[in-house]
């Protein structure tokens, strides 16, 4: 698959090639985890919190808790995803670092690829309608 000009030195066909080729699966990837989340329905597979004295706290619209429940819930598939497809994964140092998770290229630790999570809502009387989402805090990295 990927040829070597020198040690260390992909063609930038390859290089092409190895990012279509990462966005490709990680978009069939992605679109394969609704039915790890929703059921046939349309309803939340998981429905709250539970603590040590088996009270249950169900979840609350907030996106932000949304947001964390749904990386916790897909973790172990993202982790397979990485592993099937030659990728070790870095978990960003702290909360609100970019990105939330870097993939890097086994074969070759130069080519990574920035995975950030990002969550919003459907509008009830609009549901083809995504409302938006804030940059937050990696809005100055997007505008730079």
């Amino acid at each position: 698959m990927t040829r070597w000009l020198e040690e260390g030195e992909f063609l930038m066909k390859d290089l092409f090639e190895i990012k279509a080729d990462f966005f490709n699966k990680l978009s069939k990837f992605v679109s394969s985890l609704n039915k790890e989340i929703v059921t046939e329905h349309g309803d939340w597979t998981i429905k709250g919190f539970i603590d040590v004295f088996k009270n249950i706290y169900t979840i609350s619209t907030d996106t932000k808790i949304i947001s964390k429940i749904l990386e916790i819930h897909i973790f172990h598939k993202i982790l397979k995803f990485a592993e099937d497809n030659n990728f070790k994964i870095v978990l960003a140092d702290h909360q609100n670092y970019y990105p939330d998770i870097s993939f890097i290229y086994e074969k070759e630790e130069a080519i990574k690829f920035a995975v950030d999570f990002k969550t919003t809502y459907r509008l009830a009387n609009n549901p083809e309608y995504c409302n938006g989402f804030t940059l937050g805090s990696h809005g100055e990295y997007f505008i730079n």
